[in-house]
């Protein structure tokens, strides 16, 4: 299935050029377009930025060598980003210094001019289909974390000990309180985490305990020690 039918309807990948020849723009514009992609272009990292870099997913193919701050420099810029967009460079003129700084800095690809429009376009592909899959996985974490933050204190300290094994008669020992309190918790838990299964619960929080440790561990902590 090709990227794009892949990308959300609502937040369609934008490919955003960024080169001072105006020429290879306009070719490059042209063949991604024919190729179904939507395109902005810009003469100049400082266009860019003037004109906002907007929201929509996508990628950038990016010049080193232009009037103003550097493909380089926007680089750098982006790398502050929570969800930075990647970055293909297409460069007429670079050094190995260049490339190597580019890589290390996170770009996808290196590409000289004249261009290989199929290699290109197959890296491209990927670039869309991995970010695509990455977005996926960054929504569906934070809205476990929205779920996981609607629990009480109480409902955390459940959780922590039924998705170890614990039962509802030894959770009810541990935090002093009657077995059907247990499992009336238990019930909210599982309603607020949106699943049905133990099996489902565990998969969640083995989710969210590389992003959410450290609170997860509190929680564990306070029902094992409370």
């Amino acid at each position: 299935m090709n990227v794009i039918e892949l990308q959300n309807q609502a937040e369609p990948a934008v490919i955003r050029i960024v080169d001072d020849d105006p020429s290879f723009r306009r070719a490059l514009q042209r063949l991604l377009q024919t190729t179904g992609y939507r395109v902005l272009d810009y003469g100049s990292v400082g266009d860019m930025l003037l004109s906002g870099i907007g929201n929509e997913s996508g990628c950038i193919i990016l010049d080193i060598h232009m009037p103003g701050p550097s493909g380089l420099d926007l680089q750098e810029m982006l790398v502050a980003d929570a969800h930075p967009l990647p970055i293909i460079f297409v460069t007429g003129e670079a050094t190995v210094v260049d490339s190597i700084r580019a890589m290390k800095a996170g770009a996808v690809d290196f590409f000289c001019k004249p261009l290989d429009s199929a290699a290109l376009l197959s890296t491209l592909d990927k670039t869309l289909k991995d970010a695509a899959c990455k977005r996926q996985k960054s929504q569906e974490l934070c809205e476990l974390e929205a779920r996981y933050a609607t629990l009480t204190p109480r409902e955390k300290e459940v959780l922590a000990m039924v998705t170890r094994g614990a039962l509802n008669k030894q959770i009810s020992a541990k935090l002093d309180v009657a077995e059907r309190t247990v499992k009336a918790h238990r019930a909210k838990v599982m309603e607020k985490m949106e699943v049905k299964t133990l099996a489902e619960l565990v998969h969640v929080i083995e989710k969210l305990h590389i992003e959410s440790d450290s609170v997860y561990q509190t929680s564990f902590n306070s029902a094992r020690f409370s």
